[in-house]
């Protein structure tokens, strides 16, 4: 009994230990378990999107490729990461007594890895929803692209890609609750047990920012689209709520221009607009530039020096004429077509894609309005409507996404306008290349390409030297003819408005526009060539002197300076004489073509062009200083002798008269080669 007695102690104190043991081993099972539904779900899981990457998404080339942009999304980057995630979980394998603690430290080393690739894809999936629901409205697409999923993947079922769509965004959802389990099934004191902690808390903020961040795309994909209405659509959406939003927005802005309530400051954002406002604006000069430079080189190409009899004898001019011709119908087309598809049509890409960010920075000054509106209330009441606290979250969201693409934005927009300027130079590289090789062998026949280069460069110089001093002659003999100095003549109807703008600034203000102006931001002029404004102020609010703020008479607006030049009054020849009174004197404020000065041009004369002219209406016909024209009538069809009614390159249409002079005769003169 005694030693039965001293048993008892002893037996009763080694359940509890049996039982802690039991436990542990069972919690390490199910640890275990837990690892090995981590790891083999990963692999069911890359699997399968490896399916979808290669067998399914190459079979359905059927469909559009931007289709299958939006529908397959980044999946290529999400495999990428989830390969090497894959890799390293496996590799923890071989560390069992370390493993969990491995796993934990790996997701958190994948954390932000896993973020930015799930994030665009978890963004992009409803659009991709929508499009799926576009196909079951075409039963025989519907049924080719059920054919090739469930060829592939049976288990789709029915669900077909709306299955295989939702695959990643669960798989992201669902690694904290796999974390979660091996973290139940950890001793609270085991090491691995803070960095499982730390690991599951992350892979969660990783879903709240992706929530976050989908919720702001949202949003903006409201606001970038760029609508093409109507001003009766415009007006036909207009309603008391929108008219009482403006007019709250108009009240803040004004009450903030006045100083009667603080603006709120965002110098990263302002520093961020006013980078990109910089990218945009090189965008516009340079597409304008280009612009220009394909213009020019259409007018080249409709030059053909080898259709005519140059006054040169010899074997020389055929050579001449054979690489012109060469030149002409093969290299510059070919560069022109290059040129096109290579650097124009990627600058239009480039520009289209500026107007997104346009559009939200100019919703984001409209939300600003709100939310500061809103926190004035809230500071005075203490509480907010339902409406404007999606005002408020609306403008946070905005300037949230704002702050962090804009700075990637513009990098992007700056490589894209570096390659494009790189691509530029190249194509000019490789046409005088062309060209000198296409020369090659016709330098070579021509005369004097055995001299030695000094004797050449002076032949040269006296061969330019005699046709420099035959050109000055020409010139002198053609000057005799020429019509007074002139201008672009005014818009019809502009007296006034030059009136007006002259009364009011005073002439030493009046500048002339050199060359039609298109207007990229919201507060710049659009304004064709010829138009009259007045100076307000040589530089914009930034300090950029090369943007000026003008008057128009109706507008005011920004324009290039560079595109500006000082207005000069050019007197009549009543003027000139003294026989006009002062308030007659108002009445010659522009240079459009008076009658005194207009020459005498016979009807059915050839004559030149003195001056380039651009046609504003379809009565009109546009010139080229030095350009031939046919003089059909002497004036307008009131026997106004001001214009003229010419044929030009086989088009009809009244021009200014004295922008056309008669050529002058000349005694006889030619080239000639030295010998």
């Amino acid at each position: 009994m005694t030693d039965h007695g001293d048993d008892e102690p002893s037996s009763s104190t080694g359940s509890p230990n049996r039982e802690g043991r039991v436990s542990e081993d069972k919690s390490l099972l199910h640890q275990k378990l837990a690892v090995r539904e981590l790891i083999d779900t990963e692999v069911s899981y890359l699997h399968m999107l490896q399916l979808c990457a290669s067998d399914i998404r190459s079979h359905l080339q059927q469909l559009p490729q931007g289709d299958l942009d939006v529908l397959f999304s980044n999946i290529d980057d999400i495999i990428k990461v989830n390969s090497r995630l894959l890799h390293d979980l496996q590799e923890t394998a071989s560390r069992e007594e370390e493993q969990v603690q491995l796993i934990g430290n790996l997701f958190l080393e994948f954390q932000e890895d896993l973020e930015q690739v799930y994030k665009v894809y978890c963004a992009n999936y409803e659009q991709a929803l929508l499009l799926v629901e576009t196909y079951r409205k075409e039963p025989e697409l519907q049924q080719e692209i059920q054919s090739v999923i469930e060829a592939v993947l049976p288990q789709a079922g029915s669900s077909g890609l709306s299955f295989l769509l939702v695959i990643p965004f669960q798989r992201i959802t669902k690694y904290p609750l796999l974390l979660q389990k091996i973290l139940e099934n950890t001793l609270p004191d085991a090491s691995a047990y803070a960095v499982l902690q730390r690991a599951t808390s992350a892979l969660q903020d990783v879903i709240t920012n992706i929530n976050e961040y989908k919720r702001r795309k949202e949003v903006a994909s409201k606001y970038t689209k760029v609508e093409q209405l109507s001003l009766r659509e415009r007006l036909a959406r207009i309603n008391t709520h929108t008219l009482s939003k403006k007019t709250t927005r108009l009240s803040q802005l004004l009450k903030q221009e006045a100083g009667l309530v603080s603006k709120t400051e965002d110098k990263e954002f302002d520093d961020l607009e006013e980078r990109f406002h910089w990218v945009s604006l090189c965008v516009t000069e340079l597409k304008n530039n280009v612009a220009a430079y394909l213009d020019n080189l259409e007018a080249f190409l409709r030059f053909r020096p080898q259709e005519y009899d140059l006054d040169i004898p010899g074997a020389p001019v055929v050579q001449y004429r054979y690489l012109a011709r060469d030149l002409q119908l093969q290299a510059f087309p070919e560069f022109k077509q290059r040129l096109e598809g290579l650097v124009w049509q990627p600058l239009c890409s480039l520009t289209k894609t500026l107007a997104g960010p346009q559009n939200l920075i100019k919703k984001r000054l409209d939300k600003l309005l709100d939310f500061e509106r809103v926190e004035e209330k809230l500071l005075e009441v203490g509480s907010m409507t339902y409406e404007e606290e999606m005002a408020r979250h609306t403008y946070q969201a905005l300037n949230s996404l704002l702050v962090a693409e804009l700075p990637q934005f513009n990098q992007l927009a700056m490589q894209w306008l570096g390659q494009i300027l790189c691509t530029f130079v190249t194509l000019q590289r490789d046409l005088a290349e062309q060209v000198l090789q296409r020369a090659e062998g016709t330098l070579a026949q021509l005369p004097h390409h055995h001299m030695a280069e000094p004797a050449f460069r002076k032949l040269v110089e006296d061969a330019l030297g005699q046709a420099g001093h035959q050109l000055r002659s020409f010139q002198e003999n053609f000057e005799k003819v020429l019509p007074p100095p002139t201008t672009q003549p005014l818009l019809p109807g502009a007296e006034r408005q030059v009136q007006a703008l002259l009364s009011k600034y005073g002439l030493g203000k009046l500048y002339q526009v050199t060359s039609n102006i298109s207007g990229a931001g919201a507060l710049d002029l659009t304004l064709p060539r010829g138009h009259i404004v007045a100076l307000l102020q040589n530089k914009d609010t930034k300090g950029n002197s090369g943007r000026w703020l003008v008057d128009t008479g109706g507008h005011r607006g920004y324009v290039p300076a560079g595109k500006l030049e000082l207005y000069r009054v050019v007197p009549s020849e009543e003027d000139l004489r003294g026989q006009t009174s002062p308030h007659e004197n108002s009445r010659h404020l522009t240079p459009e073509p008076t009658p005194a000065p207009v020459p005498s041009v016979p009807t059915m004369t050839q004559v030149v062009a003195v001056y380039p002219f651009v046609a504003r209406s379809s009565h009109e016909v546009s010139l080229q200083a030095g350009q031939r024209v046919t003089v059909l009538e002497a004036q307008d069809k009131k026997g106004n002798p001001e214009w003229s009614l010419v044929e030009v390159n086989g088009q009809r249409g009244y021009v200014p008269s004295s922008f056309l002079a008669r050529a002058p005769s000349p005694a006889p003169w030619g080239w000639s080669l030295p010998s």
